[in-house]
């Protein structure tokens, strides 16, 4: 049989309780570290980078500045305190020596009254007297000084020897006056006594002493306060020269940045710019193509309708009349319908004729370029009430089909827009040629184009035949004329191999 293990003190379980609960607690917090931070705390994060990226740079400019001008009101404030060190050793130095020069005149002062009852002569009563003037002077200067300074217990200390020195000079006079009643002969009894200088000389030297220690204690405040200043200075030097190298070097990393952004900018728009000219070859390509076959068209059309519709309205005319001619006198009402008839067909023979032209010249055709300009601008002249100017060569040149079809229906829409437009007068209608190239110029007297025109896309006449003159690679120009009219030219190769168009025609992507 199994046996049931005893069951557990309810102590050990209260013991176990807070050990399961922080058991749980640590598992819990291993969990919650294993888990992702939340998006927001990334964010906040990301968003603490980005900042640091953009600011940090002016931050730390901030703090440099701010730390440079402490550095510097540290300085002045040292320099301040240093002069004013400086300043309180030096009055010290002056109050020692005026304390020394003190005691010597005391001692000085003492002689002289000795010398005077010894022996009394005028020189001693003299020398006593300036030797007393000078005391005073010196006494109310380092009286002035002590009270300036603000040192209490030194100001006690000295008034306690001013008051003794002027009694010793009070008692000197009265025993010098003594001394003078007994002319010509020593005063013993007028001698000073001889511990009178002993009290003065200790407080005196007491005093220098205070004093000197007053001035060593400034010098040494004065040696740190330029060693705390002489640290300032390096380390503002040293941060300066971080500063400046943290400078270049981010100038550096911001220029070879700016460097490398503007080679990608230059090598995108040269790409860009092959690409948009490798298009816009191929669109004046296939433009020239799609004119090429709209010629071609009109050409098979206007043969058709040459071959086809003419030998139809032209054998229904015979028809009409042989039927009239027949009908004339036994059905007059009958011949008037068709003569009517006869007229109908002529117009649309007439039609038929002028359709034909429009769409494939058959001067062109049959005569060259030469002649269809001359007949083009006669014609043209005649309409419009034109006087005319022609420039051509004598002789008919041949040139490729192309050249002449293009030169053609430019020469014949700029007449049509100086029909409509130019309110002209005149016109000149120049052609030339040379051993590579052909040249016409087209020139009226109207009112001119404007400038706006020139640069709208609307006009679909110009831009049809700047597409027609380009895609042969040749110049078209439109200028205004002086002071009035209109210029056309147009300049072209004289051929081009159909090669060179079917190449421009692939339209295979560019990567």
């Amino acid at each position: 049989m199994s046996q049931v293990p005893p069951a557990l003190p309810s102590e050990l379980l209260e013991d176990k309780a807070p050990l399961a609960t922080a058991r749980s607690d640590a598992s819990d917090a291993a969990a919650a570290s294993d888990r992702p931070a939340p998006a927001g705390l990334a964010r906040r994060a990301a968003r603490v980078n980005e900042w640091m990226r953009r600011y940090s740079w002016a931050v730390a400019m901030t703090v440099a500045i701010v730390i440079t001008v402490g550095g510097l009101v540290i300085l002045e404030s040292g320099r301040m305190r240093i002069a004013a060190e400086y300043e309180t050793a030096l009055d010290a130095k002056g109050a020692t020596a005026q304390l020394s020069t003190l005691a010597a005149d005391i001692a000085t002062l003492v002689a002289d009254e000795r010398g005077f009852a010894l022996d009394p002569a005028a020189v001693f009563q003299t020398h006593f007297r300036d030797t007393a003037s000078r005391m005073q002077r010196t006494l109310a200067s380092l009286d002035a000084y002590y009270r300036r300074i603000g040192d209490d217990t030194a100001l006690a200390s000295f008034a306690q020897v001013r008051a003794a020195a002027v009694d010793e000079i009070a008692q000197g006079s009265a025993r010098l006056a003594d001394a003078s009643k007994d002319t010509g002969r020593a005063n013993t009894q007028a001698l000073p006594p001889p511990d009178t200088s002993a009290t003065l000389d200790a407080a005196l030297a007491l005093l220098r002493l205070n004093e000197d220690q007053r001035a060593q204690h400034a010098l040494d405040a004065s040696r740190a306060d330029q060693r705390i200043s002489t640290l300032c200075v390096g380390a503002l030097c040293a941060l300066n020269i971080v500063l400046f190298l943290l400078l270049f070097r981010n100038l550096g990393i911001q220029l070879d940045k700016q460097a490398r952004v503007q080679k990608a900018l230059i090598t995108q728009q040269e790409e860009l710019d092959q690409l948009v000219f490798a298009r816009t070859r191929q669109l004046e390509a296939l433009a020239w193509h799609l004119q090429s076959v709209s010629e071609n068209e009109k050409t098979e059309l206007a043969r058709e309708l040459h071959d086809e519709l003419g030998s139809i309205l032209t054998a229904s005319k015979m028809d009409v009349a042989w039927v009239r001619g027949k009908l004339r006198d036994a059905e007059p009402a009958m011949a008037d319908k068709l003569t009517r008839a006869l007229g109908n067909l002529d117009q649309g023979i007439a039609l038929k004729r002028r359709i034909i032209e429009d769409m494939r010249p058959t001067v062109l055709t049959n005569f060259g370029l030469v002649t269809a300009l001359r007949s083009l601008a006669d014609e043209a002249a005649q309409r419009n009430g034109w006087s005319l100017e022609l420039a051509l060569p004598g002789e008919d040149v041949k040139l490729g089909e192309a050249v002449e079809i293009a030169l053609f229906r430019v020469a014949q829409e700029s007449l049509t827009n100086a029909a409509k437009y130019a309110h002209a007068s005149g016109i000149r209608v120049a052609l030339a040629l040379d051993e590579e190239t052909v040249s016409l110029t087209i020139r009226d007297d109207g009112i001119g184009i404007r400038p706006q025109d020139l640069k709208r896309t609307q006009t679909h006449g110009l831009v049809g035949m700047r597409q027609r003159v380009s895609a042969r690679g040749g110049r078209f120009e439109i200028e205004r004329a002086s002071p009035r009219g209109t210029i056309i030219s147009v300049s072209m190769p004289r051929e081009r191999s159909a090669g060179a168009v079917d190449q421009a025609i692939d339209m295979t992507p560019l990567a």
